[in-house]
């Protein structure tokens, strides 16, 4: 199984490099960013330096480490910290992040590169963030006696640890040092398989949020845009959610205002987005000033880094990505006390279940469900003020994740 493994990460590299040859950017910055990546790291990394490293797959395993990346940062201030990324729309975005020492990205997962990574980094403590599950490195770290932590992970029975074939990945598994799951059902499917150094302890997503939430970051020309006027945020848009948000607008007989931040705000998808929205006259939020933001509907914003902070603006907030491969960040949302709506797909995403059987969140499938949804919230303030809460509610009971990682880390570790 060693040797299936990594020829499948032998396939996988060459597969990015021919898609990087074709002109996929993602692929192109995949690979690019790992140029002469041994040598950066040498020449960066101190031969005195003690390391905690923090793996992350991409942005959003970013932000749900994050809590516990500034928390160390703070107790832990003899030691550096050193941020791996394997995609590009983590790296790219967060390469200069203040409360890490050094980012890079992580090298492919051969047993060549995991020796020679652990070698010259020579970390005290690893965290991996949720899924990312790289069995040379986890390997190397053993074979190293390295404490290594999975952290705010989810197991599912269709995993290949669970299936009759799986003896090689329940084994590589063991040589983790103890695994920080969410939820009662992953704890049971490690149990089943005589997994027993694990602990629930929830998701640091939910601290992460919530200093979110505290933090007083100011947008005077979305208060321009705001005034008095209720305001529906729609963040992490795709050009289906676009659409029923079209719709929603041109058929809701209500006087409210607003707010596209899509997921994807490339010129191309821009575009599209003013085009769509054109009888409304959109602004981008790149162009937007005093004078004319004020008499405008319908902002779009062509940036990133904004949105967490915009759903304090909201009055109901609708996250995309529901009609695609799966929702965006829920939390962000509800962290404010705002209702959230998304779309069908979302039976992975466990924060969006809860939030529906909690009354915080709620599901559409097509367009007059959104329209008449948004309706209810705009018009019924009890039902709105009982959504708002139990969305609020939510999040703040299930914070409190990242205290628990450090307790358990304490047991492994001498530092000081």
């Amino acid at each position: 199984m060693q040797f299936i493994y990594n020829l499948f990460i032998f396939i996988y590299k060459n597969s990015i490099r021919i898609s990087a040859f074709f002109g996929n950017e993602k692929a192109r910055k995949w690979i690019s960013g790992r140029k002469d990546l041994f040598n950066r790291l040498s020449s960066s990394i101190g031969k005195d330096d003690k390391i905690i490293w923090f793996h992350c797959a991409s942005l959003g395993e970013f932000e749900q480490g994050r809590p516990l990346i500034e928390t160390i940062r703070k107790q832990y201030t003899d030691y550096k910290i050193l941020i791996t990324f394997f995609s590009p729309s983590g790296y790219e975005i967060r390469k200069n992040y203040e409360q890490a020492d050094y980012v890079f990205y992580l090298p492919i997962d051969t047993t060549k590169n995991a020796r020679r990574f652990v070698e010259i980094v020579r970390p005290r403590a690893v965290f991996f963030i949720k899924y990312e599950f790289w069995f040379n490195y986890i390997n190397e770290l053993y074979k190293r006696k390295i404490p290594f932590f999975m952290v705010s992970t989810i197991f599912r029975p269709s995993q290949h640890f669970f299936r009759f074939w799986g003896f090689w990945f329940r084994k590589q598994l063991r040589k983790i040092t103890f695994l920080f799951v969410q939820d009662e059902n992953s704890l049971e499917l490690l149990e089943n398989i005589k997994i027993y150094h694990a602990d629930i302890i929830g998701d640091t997503r939910f601290d992460r949020v919530v200093a979110l939430a505290e933090e007083e970051k100011k947008f005077p020309l979305i208060k321009h845009f705001v005034k008095d006027k209720p305001i529906l945020v729609a963040g992490s848009t795709w050009p289906a959610d676009e659409d029923k948000l079209l719709k929603m607008i041109d058929q809701l007989d209500i006087d409210f205002k607003l707010i596209i931040a899509p997921h994807q705000v490339d010129n191309e998808h821009i575009e599209q987005i003013k085009k769509k929205f054109s009888k409304y006259e959109p602004i981008l939020y790149s162009n937007a000033d005093e004078k004319n933001i004020n008499a405008c509907r319908v902002l779009i914003i062509d940036g990133i880094g904004y949105l967490s902070y915009l759903y304090r603006y909201a009055s109901i907030t609708y996250i995309g990505g529901g009609f695609g491969t799966g929702i965006h960040n829920l939390l962000e949302a509800a962290t404010y006390g705002k209702p959230v709506i998304f779309g069908p797909n979302h039976s992975k995403f466990k924060e969006a279940i809860e939030l529906k059987k909690n009354g915080g969140g709620f599901t559409i499938s097509h367009s007059e469900e959104l329209i008449s949804l948004c309706k209810l919230l705009f018009t019924d303030n009890k039902k709105y003020e009982k959504s708002a809460q139990s969305a609020k509610n939510y999040v703040c009971d299930h914070a409190g994740a990242t205290g628990k990682v450090i307790d358990k880390m304490k047991e492994f570790l001498t530092v000081k």
